[in-house]
């Protein structure tokens, strides 16, 4: 392949090591960089290795977000052919609205020079931000539209990953941590061994700013006179930082800066490395470069959960609360008990391999050839879905979807009928072993987001991490079971009409009693409807959505609608998104042909939990599609029914009415914020 990468964070010659690999596994790579950037308070300039092929450019502007390319070394870039182009800055940021802006000005001046249309390279961009921020017109236009038409978005964190996907990233959104050098970051045979002695020294590297939380590390260390403080950094809090340590004598030693060459020894030289960083309103730590170096040493790690760091210490290191000096020390002292610490360096040294740059440059190459082969199977399908039109003379490509949450025997249940004949993706929201065991055995690709995401948010890390990109989707419940058959009959009758964007079979339960599968989707309207005891009758022209306990997704729909809308924690985003497919034009239908076996609310745990999810999803639903008044509207109709179900039921129905009156009354929303609290 041809690489084209644009990066101002590529002016560190360390972080250019990606591209080293991939150029040793025969790639062709360019990276076009700053000619000078500030790296943690210095000017740094690029120095190409031997065989590099690397171009600096003049910039203007000074923060990530806010500065641009000289644009002629941009528009030299450009013409030249690449099969990908890879623009490792923020979808936000100026820089990137202006190379997606020479990029197309680009194509229009070669599309009149040759006569004939040229399909532009698939891009790629890159983000780190792991808080989600609202930013002004214009970013936030220039933000979405670049994220609209990318092939796929890397992320170092998973938050990042999530932000990006709810932003309305429509291609690939892969989360590939930040590379380490593993044979400049490796180990000695003492520091295998375990040599520590009665006093343990602890280390720290890293800017010295409030919100790296260095001064509770030094109350901490304060506690026990067996530790000594090494930290190696400097920033604004160096001076007070002194201060802080002078009363502890010659415990706590501050070097300054480190070159990278130094910062191996520096590992190796401590028992155990801390980061102690706190929580500040507007930032969070966003990886943890530290900690995988330090890991790559062997060296444990002791780390708080702020920010993304969790991710890349978790189950390697000691995670601890932030801002206390207790758990910290404590945390120090578990890591550093012989027994605990022989596993943590092993476990360490294996979250360090996994992002070594032969795997991270890998891991790229596996991405840009996806996007690659999409793009030529695009090419020749002239725009038209990937799909085939004659589905009855193809083996249908389908790629299945689903969500676990508990219950194991029910997703083996769901497995046993389609394992082996399609591509199946678990994303796992209870994080359980046996949830992982099932799915290998079934031959699928197990995803652990780490929490309970909820649903919407589950199903866009399997978006994120297409099996194949072209394929139809099949979402899947685990507690429905669906023949490959009855899947073919959902693929055929998708693929005979061009406007469906999805289908859904027939519904029984496991005594054959049929469910309702189509609803109509909601509105202030069908709201009162209700309300008035109508509701068993359709209001003229109204149009109906697919409920998704075997729900197929067309491939082509997918990527004209986007994901699924991660604020709905459950219930409600299939209505979301089949609605925002109806008003793009699309259309849903139910194939009475082809029929799934669903219990409902098989995984689904406590059921006033479910309830209260499914009023605040309809919360959310009304209020985005149908504004305040819209939403003040429906509001009333609900309460009106549950009001007058409450005067004239009796026994178990009345009390569930009052409830519902109850919750409506107080706003369904902010009462699952306060009752659940769902993160």
């Amino acid at each position: 392949m041809r690489i084209l990468r644009i990066s101002h964070s590529a002016v560190v010659d360390a972080w250019r090591e990606r591209e080293v690999e991939m150029r040793r596994q025969g790639d062709e790579v360019r990276v076009v960089t700053a000619a000078v950037w500030d790296e943690g308070g210095r000017d740094v300039s690029p120095r190409a290795q031997r065989g590099e092929d690397l171009v600096t450019a003049r910039t203007v502007g000074h923060h990530p977000a806010l500065f641009l390319y000289d644009p002629v070394v941009l528009w030299r870039a450009l013409g030249e052919p690449w099969d990908v182009l890879d623009v490792h800055e923020e979808p936000v940021a100026l820089a990137t609205a202006e190379v997606l802006a020479i990029r197309a000005a680009r194509r229009v001046v070669d599309t009149v020079r040759r006569r004939r249309p040229s399909a532009p390279a698939p891009y790629f961009l890159y983000s780190a931000q792991n808080l989600l921020k609202r930013y002004p017109w214009p970013f936030r236009r220039l933000e979405r539209s670049a994220l609209r038409h990318a092939a796929g978005v890397v992320t170092c964190n998973h938050d990042a990953a999530r932000i990006m996907r709810y932003k309305g990233a429509r291609g690939a959104v892969e989360r590939i941590p930040l590379g380490v050098d593993t044979t400049l970051f490796s180990p000695s045979d003492a520091d295998l061994a375990g040599t520590a002695g009665p006093q343990v020294r602890v280390g720290y590297a890293g800017r010295l700013t409030t919100q790296k939380g260095v001064s509770v590390l030094i109350e901490a260390v304060a506690r026990d006179a067996r530790l000594d403080l090494v930290v190696a950094g400097a920033g604004p809090e160096q001076e007070r930082l002194r201060q802080q340590a002078a009363s502890l004598g010659g415990r706590v030693q501050l070097l300054g800066p480190l070159e990278t060459a130094e910062l191996p020894d520096f590992y190796r030289s401590v028992d155990v490395l801390v980061v102690p960083s706190v929580v500040a309103p507007g930032l969070a730590e966003q990886f943890g470069r530290v900690a995988v170096e330090a890991m790559a040493c062997g060296t444990p790690v002791v780390a708080t959960r702020v920010g993304s760091v969790p991710d890349i210490v978790a189950g390697a290191g000691v995670l601890v609360e932030p801002g206390d000096p207790a758990a910290i020390l404590e945390g120090i002292r578990e890591a550093t008990r012989p027994d605990v610490a022989g596993t943590l360096r092993e476990a360490g040294l294996a979250r360090a391999a996994d992002c070594s740059w032969p795997v991270i440059a890998e891991q790229y190459r596996k991405l840009y050839t996806t996007a690659v082969r999409a793009a030529s199977r695009s090419a020749r399908d002239t725009g038209t879905d990937a799909a085939t039109t004659h589905p009855s003379t193809s083996t249908p490509r389908i790629e299945v979807v689903v969500v676990a949450y508990g219950a194991p025997e029910l997703l083996r249940a769901a497995l046993e009928p389609i394992a082996g004949t399609y591509p199946v993706t678990v994303v796992d929201n209870s994080s359980s072993a046996e949830h992982r065991e099932i799915t290998d055995r079934a031959g699928g690709v197990y995803l652990d987001p780490g929490r309970n995401v909820g649903f919407a948010a589950a199903v866009n890390v399997a978006l994120g991490h297409r099996q194949d990109p072209a394929a139809d989707v099949l979402l899947l419940n685990p507690d429905a079971i669906v023949t490959p058959e009855a899947v073919e009959q959902l693929y055929a009758a998708l693929h005979e009409d061009p406007v469906l964007a999805s289908v859904g079979p027939a519904q029984v339960d496991g005594s054959g009693t049929p469910g309702q599968v189509a609803w109509p989707f909601p509105s202030p309207a069908r709201a009162w409807w209700e309300a008035l005891g109508l509701g068993r009758f359709r209001i003229p022209g109204e149009r109906s959505f697919v409920i998704g306990s075997a729900l197929l997704l067309r491939a082509a729909a997918l990527r004209s609608v986007g994901p699924l809308d991660e604020r709905f924690f459950l219930y409600a985003e299939e209505a979301d998104w089949a609605f925002r497919a109806h008003r793009l034009g699309w259309r849903h239908a139910v194939v009475d042909a082809a029929e799934v076996v669903h219990e409902g609310a098989g995984t689904g745990g406590d059921r006033r939990r479910r309830e209260l999810h499914f009023h605040a999803s309809q919360e959310r639903y009304l209020r985005k599609h149908y504004g305040t008044a819209g939403w003040a509207a429906a509001r009333a109709a609900l309460v009106t029914g549950a009001a007058l179900r409450s005067a004239v039921l009796r026994g178990a129905r009345r009390d569930a009415a009052r409830h519902r009156l109850h919750t409506y009354l107080a706003g369904p929303a902010a009462v699952e914020l306060r009752e659940v609290a769902v993160t």
